[in-house]
């Protein structure tokens, strides 16, 4: 204890700078720095502050207590001050990611990493920050991995090569699992940034990559790549890949398959150029042979769209063929669906709505042309199909697993299917919303398999996680970015604020008078304030929207 009458107070010692003897050395690996005076930052509140050139952190005051993390988020780098920080949790602006505001760790995704957190002082009213010059630059946190020991005799094998199997794979280390872990995906690529895909055609597959190759070797997490899984004897516990050439041996199996796209089964559907995005060398493709020339995409989903609003400008042209004469209908609403696809036609997109594709025309076994149920026949030298997914569990059919109609895998609030020991996630699920009364449901957005993946690593090892999350997720069309957050299926209203001609507005889903989702347009943080809300178990009333 300092001097009786001191007034130095200090918070969030982090292992971030270990404690030394005094010297008279100067460590050059450190930056202190007096970033405001203690009433400055109101209580509940957070501020950014430069450290000088090493980068900037962000002060948190909550209970009177000072706190500092790193100022971006992990994800895509949006400065956290423009966030929410609600409960004791950072929520990014942009997507939703969830950061622990005392230790920075990451608690809600997207984004894999934590925050890097740092020492606060108070010492007669100055703050004081004490952090290292290499976590202010990088601004990421790995958790650390535990290492395999060949003393412990458990495999923990996790099928699928996308979201929720990385994060299942990386929780699975970080909470201390020493036994082997066995990831098997028929990718020939590594767990890549999947969102990414529809929105930048031409990356190239190792741009995307969320880890790199060195990582999962330091983190003794084995990736079996081009390498499909035929069937699954859960009895034995035995997976079959590659029709029985290879067996892998399980304890604890956790299924991430995701989905595969369904495709189309009219005359002409093997022409060449009728292509589908699934990986990124499907969109390296599509990027190449699209150049310049007629394209159309067959389907208004979220994804056709997104790749609709890439090609424009590259291509010769763009044609949108869909069922529905308002895109995005069923999931924004009919007003702003048809703002978003009056946004396309001021861009040079066509649209064919309520129309079928009957046939594929070609010369010389190359896509030419489409006939529609009009009767109208379209020019096309390349076609894009986005009509939808189905879930990837065919190989399943035997094993005991129980699915529903449609084929997704049955699990319970902590991701366990029918079989113990065996998981499930990703978009291959039906699972209970806890933060919407449990109802059963099957989302396919990225942040929700992100957060599948580690809630069903958790209970891998036993821990009794009970998954929950609120539904987030982004879509970006002519650099303009819409967010949405909450489960607003079967909404009965829709209430907008703001401009929804400047495409400036939050858009309310409304159900029996409750708010049950949002989107917004150049609102930051709305989205993500209402994710908070919502997580917090908070009901939002239509009579309080003004408010």
């Amino acid at each position: 204890m300092g001097a009786l009458g001191s007034k130095r107070r200090e918070y969030n010692i982090s292992s971030d700078v270990p404690a030394t003897k005094i010297t008279a050395a100067v460590d050059k690996s450190v930056v202190e720095k007096v970033v405001c005076q203690e009433d400055e930052v109101k209580d509940g509140c957070m501020a950014e502050f430069d450290m000088g050139d090493d980068g900037k952190i962000l002060l948190v005051k909550q209970d009177g207590v000072f706190s500092a993390v790193g100022a971006k988020c992990t994800h895509y780098g949006a400065p956290l001050k423009n966030g929410v920080l609600i409960g004791g949790k950072i929520r990014c602006p942009w997507h939703g990611a969830c950061f622990n505001s005392k230790t920075g760790d990451i608690e809600d995704f997207p984004g894999l990493d934590s925050l890097p957190c740092y020492e606060v002082s108070v010492d007669n009213g100055n703050v004081k920050v004490k952090a290292s010059k290499a976590s202010l630059k990088s601004n990421k946190r790995i958790k650390p991995m535990t290492k395999y020991s060949s003393v412990n005799p458990t495999t923990y094998v996790v099928i699928g090569g996308g979201a929720a199997a990385l994060t299942c794979c990386e929780t699975l280390r970080q909470e201390g699992f020493s036994g082997k872990v066995i990831m098997i995906t028929k990718e020939k690529n590594l767990p890549y940034d999947r969102p990414k895909l529809s929105k930048s055609l031409d990356s190239k597959a190792s741009a995307l990559y969320l880890r790199s190759e060195d990582f999962y070797k330091t983190s003794d997490i084995n990736v079996m790549l081009e390498t499909t899984v035929t069937s699954v004897d859960t009895k034995e516990k035995w997976i079959a890949c590659n029709n029985g050439k290879l067996k892998v041996k399980y304890d604890s199996l956790m299924i991430a398959t995701g989905g595969q796209p369904i495709t189309m089964d009219v005359p002409g559907s093997d022409l060449k150029n009728i292509c589908y995005l699934r990986t990124p060398e499907d969109g390296n493709l599509i990027a190449k042979e699209a150049s310049g020339k007629s394209v159309i995409i067959i389907g208004s989903s979220f994804i056709g769209m997104e790749v609709a609003s890439y090609l424009i400008g590259k291509a010769k042209s763009v044609t949108v063929i869909g069922r529905s004469p308002v895109p995005f209908a069923n999931v924004f609403g009919k007003e702003v669906g048809a703002r978003i696809r009056d946004l396309f036609k001021e861009k040079g997109v066509e649209f064919h709505f309520g129309k079928d594709v009957l046939k594929f025309n070609g010369t010389d076994g190359h896509v030419t042309s489409i006939e529609l149920s009009s009767g109208e026949t379209v020019d096309a030298e390349v076609c894009i199909v986005g009509i939808g997914v189905k879930p990837a569990t065919d190989f399943l059919k035997d094993s005991g697993i129980t699915m529903n109609s449609r084929g997704h895998i049955m699990v319970n609030e902590m991701l366990e299917t029918n079989l113990k020991g065996v998981f499930a996630a990703g978009d291959i699920i039906e699972f209970p919303l806890m933060s919407y009364n449990n109802v059963r449901v099957n989302i396919s957005h990225w942040q929700m398999a992100l957060s599948h993946g580690r809630t069903a690593a958790l209970n891998m090892i036993g821990k009794n996680s009970v998954f929950h999350s609120v539904p987030f997720f982004w879509c970006a069309m002519f650099g303009k970015s819409f967010r949405y957050a909450g489960y607003g299926s079967g909404f009965d209203e829709v209430l907008i604020k703001g401009d929804l001609e400047k495409l400036q507005f939050i858009a309310y889903y409304i159900k029996e008078s409750k708010v049950i989702a949002i989107c917004t347009a150049n609102r930051d943080p709305e989205a993500a304030k209402f994710a908070s809300c919502v997580n917090l178990g908070e009901t939002i009333l239509k009579s309080q929207i003004d408010s």
